[in-house]
């Protein structure tokens, strides 16, 4: 397959069926503003820092690293190995949720009953909740390695729309139930989306007339099992060298783990913050990372494919196909391009719309306090993460092993300096300590990005960091932007009724069309793409 042809598939991934995503986060974003009218905030911050650190952490050091080295390169593979190699993600999340299990019940601090009941369940199940979810792992890789885009989308989507209700429905009509509640929804979270795989594939594998069918690497079900049988390639059970890159990943992701969820460690190991403080400080991330999430994330996971099969790891830029390595030049400038774009929106805008907005989501105790400076320095780390997501995913596509193995030492460091940074600030700052620290953190990980582009392309005449420049008359339009609309903030928000409001954000909608124009009229590179690959209605026809 053409450098184009996996263009156009992951151009597929990242954009079709986004409207449908779209509408199932309003929907989860609507009830889960309901469900925190009803709640305490210790009991939020139970949930959302402590028990959800843990089950995230299970998964992440669980099958982070199989699932890079799994979807990295080899289009050729053996799959009878890939399967047997993604399935040692199932008793590797027993130990970790055994193991992490232990340490949240007899290391950490326990939540005063009364005001957070049923602890140790919560803790139970949300760990067995994570082993489950680990065993769809082959299900998923496979559907990302072949861009199954709706399938991800769907079932995803209907998982978590799942939850938001049961929770919801849990928390009006049996609010005694504390925790069970959570950890029923969770629980009910990941068997809806390991189903959703495990019937999708039974279905395309039963119709041996299907398209899909003929064209995947397996052709039953029990292909997609554990199996004891040798490969008659290599005479093993597994692809050693992807074992070894998966060890290198395994390493790496360690300590990627640290960096992504480092202020819930500094929370839930040194308690900086209590309970109270954690619940609303982890509302106001979840929702400033709302567009990371919906945007950000897809485009990220589906692009990281898209260099990982365009690009050779162990060859320089001027020794591999030299379309290939213009087309991947041209897309990651207009990522880099949109990224950025996005990014300086939300900043730019979310400062003068951050307490309006938590106002609105979960009323006086969100809108009041720390919140509003917490989500307005959120924005800022927004346009940070939207960057660092496309350079890191070039990074780690295009990176040798040995370069992996190299950068897992500067994300040591980076990730010790981190830990005692989020810890010094919160003590200075408080809760807005760890977005700063964050700030920092990331920072810092786009510099080395930067610095293995610019090397990776030095000897070539491609220059995809341009795509960080901004014509004087857009950066223009986004100052004047921001100075209208903090004017309006203070005259228009957020005490002088809802006739106000709705002044504030006309105000708002019409900056942002300004913007938008003069984005339209000057970057046109990029709308030259949007148009050619994220646009195009016949390439999210062809596959689901």
């Amino acid at each position: 397959m053409g450098s184009r042809e996996v263009l156009g598939q992951a151009a597929r991934l990242a954009s079709s069926g986004l409207l449908l995503q779209m509408l199932f986060r309003l929907i989860t974003f609507v009830l889960n503003a309901f469900v925190l009218r009803f709640l305490s905030k210790e009991i939020v911050g139970i949930v959302n820092v402590r028990l959800t650190l843990l089950y995230s952490t299970t998964l992440f050091l669980a099958r982070e690293a199989f699932r890079r080295a799994c979807l990295s390169g080899a289009a050729k593979r053996d799959w009878s190995q890939t399967v047997s190699l993604l399935w040692l993600t199932v008793p590797l999340g027993v130990f970790w949720s055994l193991f992490l299990g232990w340490v949240w019940l007899q290391l950490l601090e326990v939540p005063d009953p009364h005001v957070v009941p049923h602890y140790g369940t919560g803790v139970v199940v949300f760990g067995f909740s994570a082993v489950v979810e680990l065993l769809g792992e082959p299900f998923w890789v496979l559907a990302q390695a072949h861009m199954f885009v709706r399938l991800k989308v769907i079932a995803e989507s209907l998982s978590v729309i799942l939850k938001s209700v049961l929770t919801a429905l849990l928390v009006l009509w049996l609010p005694h139930w504390g925790l069970y509640i959570f950890s029923l929804a969770q629980l009910s979270y990941t068997t809806v989306l390991v189903l959703c795989y495990v019937i999708y594939f039974a279905k395309v594998l039963g119709s041996p007339e299907s398209a899909k069918q003929q064209a995947l690497p397996v052709s039953s079900m029990t292909d997609l099992l554990p199996s004891m049988t040798r490969s008659r390639v290599s005479n093993a059970f597994v692809n050693w060298e992807e074992a070894k890159l998966t060890w290198s990943f395994f390493k790496q992701s360690f300590l990627k783990q640290i960096l992504t969820e480092g202020e819930r460690y500094v929370m839930t190991f040194l308690n900086v913050l209590n309970f109270g403080d954690q619940g609303v400080y982890d509302i106001v991330n979840n929702l400033g990372s709302l567009v990371a999430r919906l945007i950000f994330q897809p485009i990220e996971e589906s692009f990281y494919i898209f260099f990982a099969k365009v690009l050779e790891r162990e060859k320089d830029a001027t020794l591999q196909k030299q379309e290939d390595v213009a087309v991947a030049a041209a897309v990651l400038e207009s990522l880099l391009k949109l990224a950025l774009l996005t990014g300086l929106t939300i900043t730019v805008f979310g400062f003068a719309y951050s307490q309006l907005v938590l106002d609105i989501y979960g009323g006086a105790m969100l809108s009041s306090g720390s919140g509003p400076v917490l989500l307005r320095a959120y924005c800022l780390y927004v346009l940070l993460l939207a960057i660092n997501g496309v350079t890191e995913c070039f990074t780690f596509a295009a990176m040798s092993k040995e370069e992996v193995d190299r950068y897992n030492f500067t994300m040591l460091a980076l990730s010790s300096s981190f830990l005692m940074l989020s810890y010094v600030l919160t003590r200075w700052c408080g809760s807005v300590g760890f977005i700063l620290a964050n700030c920092f953190n990331m920072g810092i990980r786009i510099t080395q990005s930067l610095y293995f582009i610019h090397r990776y392309y030095q000897k070539s005449p491609h220059r995809p960091l341009a795509g960080l420049f901004l014509s004087p008359v857009l950066l223009g339009t986004f100052a004047l932007s921001g100075g209208i609309t903090a004017i309006s903030e203070v005259f228009l928000c957020c005490e002088w009724g809802w006739l106000a409001r709705l002044a504030h954000v006309a105000v708002g909608a019409l900056c942002l069309g300004v913007t938008l124009g003069t984005a339209f009229l000057t970057e046109t590179k990029l709308i030259h793409f949007l148009r050619t690959q994220l646009g195009v209605p016949r390439l999210a026809d062809k596959t689901t």
